[in-house]
């Protein structure tokens, strides 16, 4: 790996992380509450692909692992892959991956291209792994837990318009381009 590729991925862990310092907003009756870093896991995997967003955000996962603060409210630690939003946690790395995978195959992606990307896998799949697993481990029937987290579809949605919004803005950017090695 080039030294401009590790500088890179290390903005983006330290993105994630500064999303992080945004207040979390708790919804009543939700175990998990409402953030604003998958914002960065999301513009992650589609601006610098499978490879190198995946491994900025499993970089990040790894520094909510031993303990660094880094998760929204300032929350980090082994135990929070155990509790209610593990799910959500285990799922970041593999979104940022799936996003980067698709968007790497796009000819000149559009902004409606993207988007559609980042709601399904961004939104749609991290909430249903994340209800999935915070369900079993409230020990919830399963509908019920998918139900509660309806409601940050609409606003992860918006998340990742916006990051398909910057993604392609930027990736037309010819420096950026250079960066990373997009044709």
């Amino acid at each position: 790996m080039k030294t401009k590729d590790l500088v890179i991925v290390g903005m983006f862990t330290a993105l994630i992380a500064v999303l992080g310092l945004l207040p979390p907003i708790s919804i009543p009756g939700i175990p998990v509450p409402f953030t604003f870093q998958n914002l960065g896991y999301i513009l992650a995997g589609c601006l610098l692909g499978r490879k190198l967003g995946g491994l900025s955000v499993l970089i990040f996962i790894i520094l909510v692992a031993i303990g660094l603060p880094v998760l929204s409210g300032g929350r980090g630690g082994i135990a929070l892959f155990f509790g209610p939003t593990g799910g959500y946690i285990l799922s970041f790395p593999i979104v940022a991956y799936l996003i980067g995978l698709f968007v790497e195959r796009m000819q000149a992606p559009k902004v409606w291209q993207v988007f559609v990307i980042n709601a399904l896998i961004g939104a749609l799949l991290c909430n249903l792994i994340g209800g999935i697993f915070m369900g079993l481990n409230l020990k919830q029937d399963l509908f019920i837990a998918l139900k509660s987290v309806i409601v940050f579809i609409s606003g992860d949605c918006i998340k990742g318009l916006i990051a398909a919004v910057l993604a392609v803005k930027l990736r037309n950017i010819p420096s950026i381009q250079k960066s990373l090695r997009m044709h």
